[in-house]
């Protein structure tokens, strides 16, 4: 909780960008009301918004097709392919099942680069915030 507090208070003093996409929009339709309260009260120009397309949907089947993760894991799998289609820096997660997962990254790397696309960095939100004056 409190790592995700200081995630937020960078966004809040600009020092880092939230890109988020219509996945986002379908997750918090199921979302506890405190998390969809705390992301509506930003204006939605505060974050830059990114597309699913043709070319995201592959990728997160073809993540799926060399068996990264299972069929189960989709939705993920698009999360995570929307981060080198767009050039994202980093991708934040909080699902240590599927997404920060050393050997699930080194999968996901593994396919990208064989498709040409960057390493992709994935990090719990505690890896992206600044502690004090270090």
């Amino acid at each position: 909780m409190e790592a995700t507090r200081k995630l937020f208070d960078r966004f809040e003093n600009n020092e880092i960008v939230f890109v988020v996409s219509d996945l986002l929009d379908l997750e918090l339709l199921n979302a506890p009301l405190h998390v969809k309260e705390h992301l509506l009260k930003y204006s939605p120009s505060k974050f830059e918004r990114i597309e699913i397309t043709e070319e995201v949907v592959q990728l997160a089947d073809t993540y799926i097709l060399e068996k990264v993760v299972g069929k189960t894991s989709l939705e993920d799998c698009r999360h995570i392919a929307l981060a080198p289609i767009y050039k994202v820096d980093v991708l934040a997660s909080w699902n240590f099942k599927h997404i920060v997962n050393l050997d699930r990254i080194k999968g996901y790397n593994s396919v990208n680069l064989r498709l040409g696309y960057a390493l992709l960095e994935i990090r719990s939100p505690k890896d992206l915030i600044k502690y004090g004056n270090d």
